[in-house]
């Protein structure tokens, strides 16, 4: 049986033009998250299943890569369900292994902490244009900040990186779990069917308003809930202002202090912003995890149409780990989405232009080459970068291949010719 040289579906290989673009975006993440006080830190790619599984995860958990037992402790035949043989899987966020991570080294770490994770993580997911089975993630979170400092400084080191990169006109969307379940209440809908209320609401950008509508009243909820809950939507503004109308239309449900804290930070974002963008209210942003405590924010883009990165407060998931709650909050850009759209845009990594290729004649003697190899070592030695290799037959494509990989200088070296 011949061997499959396609990766496994919903994974892919990487070429090296792309591969310049994902170091470059790698870099400027770290050194721009740096200067915010950024830490970079890392956690395997495997964790414990029973963490996988914790019911924090939303949907992710229904995709889980899992791994069975090894050795001694696979007994197959004994099994009667899937978790007698299954002890592990592949992470499907960072959140949930940096939980534990601080859980687990909290006596080592500065208070507050602010983590810098990057790496791969899996989800048994449909692939589609921007989504994969395996994708590199990229997370910044605050461990151990109670005030809306670390929302402000998330937002703020979020979208300064997507400015250095040349997006512009996006939308920060920002809305708060509390919010959420307090404009429920109001309306009338019991607490054990806020998770099915919210599942509908979260479908406004595709179905509108009288969609929303129509599938709340098929589920059975009272006519006069559904129409004083979505009165609401079609009254609020998507901006302080739209803060400021709920904290009035809600007193006695809402605790005041959650409204006046979300319009702080807008209004802070908004105020000291350097990249170019829109910071909205948006209080049918529902976002799928569970583990959600307070404000919730999506960076919204046209050009994809969707979301490209998402985050917020959990400040009750650390405690599940330790038995005390820890303040927490993280932002995560959709790397793999933002490295497609740099692509499709045409992007060039910085510098990469001015390299020099030196092409030597094929079969050229020991000490010429030796001439060469010195020669290129010392155009390094100054900063240079420079690429020896042989000389093709079809010299034209040749060079059309390396000035496609930035090269634009070229060196020819004969035998004849040194």
């Amino acid at each position: 049986m011949a061997l499959k040289k396609k990766p496994v579906t919903g994974m892919k290989d990487i070429l090296p033009s792309e591969m310049a673009i994902r170091d470059y975006v790698i870099g400027l993440i770290k050194e721009t998250y740096a200067a915010f006080g950024f830490s970079s830190m890392e956690t395997p790619c495997v964790e414990h299943i029973e963490n996988l599984s914790s019911k924090q995860g939303g949907e992710n958990e229904k995709l889980i890569f899992k791994i069975m037992k090894r050795g001694e402790k696979l007994k197959i035949q004994e099994a009667q369900t899937e978790n007698d043989l299954v002890d592990g899987g592949l992470r499907y966020d960072l959140t949930v292994p940096l939980s534990r991570y601080y859980a687990n080294h909290a006596n080592e770490l500065p208070g507050p902490f602010k983590a810098l994770q990057m790496g791969n993580v899996w989800r048994a997911d449909r692939p589609q244009r921007g989504r994969f089975r395996q994708f590199m993630q990229c997370d910044i979170d605050i461990l151990g900040e109670p005030t809306i400092l670390a929302e402000i400084e998330l937002i703020l080191a979020t979208t300064t990186l997507l400015g250095k990169l040349d997006f512009s006109k996006f939308t920060i969307r920002i809305n708060d779990r509390r919010i959420l379940k307090a404009m429920a209440a109001y309306s009338g809908f019991a607490p054990e069917s806020f998770d099915t209320v919210f599942i509908i609401l979260d479908k406004m950008d595709k179905i509108g308003l009288e969609g929303v509508e129509e599938e709340l009243l098929k589920e059975g909820f009272p006519k006069e809930a559904v129409e004083k809950y979505l009165a609401m939507f079609r009254e609020v503004t998507p901006d302080a202002a739209g803060v400021r109308y709920l904290k009035e239309k809600l007193a006695g449900v809402l605790d005041e202090k959650y409204a006046q804290d979300l319009e702080t930070i807008i209004n802070s974002v908004d105020a000291v912003k350097e990249a170019d963008f829109k910071i909205a209210f948006d209080p049918t942003l529902v976002r799928g995890m569970s583990y959600y405590t307070g404000p919730i924010f999506e960076i919204a883009m046209d050009e994809f149409g969707g979301s490209v990165g998402g985050g917020g407060r959990y400040d009750e998931m650390i405690g599940k780990f330790t038995g005390n709650d820890v303040c927490a909050c993280g932002f995560s850009i959709g790397f793999e989405r933002i490295v497609m759209l740099l692509l499709e845009k045409g992007f060039t990594v910085p510098g990469m232009s001015g390299k020099t290729a030196f092409l030597i004649e094929k079969g050229m003697p020991a000490d010429k080459l030796l001439s060469v190899l010195k020669e290129a070592q010392e155009a390094r030695k100054g900063g240079a970068q420079i690429n020896i290799a042989v000389m093709k037959k079809n010299k034209k494509f040749q060079k059309e291949q390396l000035a496609a990989e930035g090269y634009e200088n070229f060196r020819e070296f004969f035998i004849d010719k040194m």
